[in-house]
């Protein structure tokens, strides 16, 4: 699910979708050797400060989140899955794995019963009330904290790897993030920030969504070296058109997926947005909204294609 992204009405359409992610290499699922599982009682903490224990490493997951799943694979534990939810879309591995249905409002807690997990990983998506009523059926629940940096990223991986027993492999990912992140960072370092508008949802073109302050897109654009236009601003939130073309920023970069209908072509077309300068010099680019909006692995592929595309020739 996208964890990071708001969910008033035209916004929904773009989260599934749908906020809690160049080569792909550590993003990628690693089903092919079973990783070292460390056996131990585990006890951990989760993202509501609730104290979790498990007598041993799970064997029965269900994901309520698209971000948990991929995680799951990414460190080889796609394995444990016996549900999830119908976000849970990539790897193409997935699709093998009975779906519980959505987790927006209710959630089916006879199929997740039926299913019967000795684990059920929540993310930013599921509401605490959500939470509660599953571990109120006897069910352990873990909820994943919507990360707000890459640190935070990292510590989701060690935590569902220190619950499936797939520390080692969880380790691994992490070390291979972080030197992905790192490059990127001293690639960046000494350039010069571009500016950037980062548009979230277009269904009012007068006055569309974009994202500020404390969002994890407003975290990946200025570590890939450009500067937010909208950063003044909090969370996700309108921007006038008249504000966009005083701002004028040199690069726009557009969440793309089945679920928005914006385009390069589209964004052109709009009255009056030629007089900006990101579309009048061809710096419109969509970018996989999967990669930017799911606290999973592949953040840092969209941290790698933001730099690709704000400086590509650095």
């Amino acid at each position: 699910m996208h964890n990071f992204r708001p969910q008033p009405i035209a916004l929904i359409l773009t989260l599934v979708l749908l906020l809690t992610g160049c080569a792909a290499p550590a993003a990628a699922p690693s089903a092919t050797a079973a990783p070292p599982i460390h056996t131990e009682t585990i006890q951990l903490t989760d993202g509501l400060g609730r104290d979790v224990t498990l007598a041993e490493p799970a064997g029965r997951v269900v994901s309520l989140a698209a971000s948990n799943t991929e995680i799951l694979y990414a460190i080889g534990a796609g394995n444990l899955l016996v549900g999830r939810d119908d976000t849970s879309d990539y790897p193409d591995e997935a699709f093998a794995v009975e779906s519980i249905g959505s987790v927006y409002g209710a959630v089916n807690t006879e199929a997740i019963l039926a299913l019967e997990p000795d684990l059920v990983l929540a993310a930013g998506t599921n509401t605490p009330e959500q939470v509660e009523t599953l571990a109120a059926l006897d069910l352990t629940v873990f909820y994943l904290a919507n990360p707000v940096d890459f640190e935070g990223l990292y510590e989701n991986i060690r935590l569902v790897g220190a619950l499936t027993g797939r520390v080692d492999a969880a380790d691994a990912l992490i070390a291979d993030l972080t030197t992905r992140v790192e490059n990127v960072r001293a690639r960046v370092a000494e350039l010069e920030p571009v500016s950037v508008y980062y548009e979230v949802d277009a269904t009012d073109v007068t006055a569309p969504y974009t994202v500020g302050a404390g969002t994890f897109q407003n975290y990946l654009i200025t570590l890939a070296g450009g500067a937010n236009i909208a950063a003044d601003l909090n969370a996700w939130a309108p921007i006038s058109q008249e504000e966009l073309l005083a701002r004028n920023p040199d690069v726009m970069l557009f969440g793309s997926s089945i679920w928005v209908p914006t385009t390069v072509e589209s964004v052109a077309a709009r009255p009056g947005w030629s007089a900006l300068y990101a579309v009048a010099s061809g710096q419109v680019y969509p970018i996989d909204s999967n990669w930017v909006d799911r606290p999973g692995p592949r953040l840092v592929l969209a941290l790698e294609a933001m730099a690709d595309l704000l400086h590509p020739a650095d």
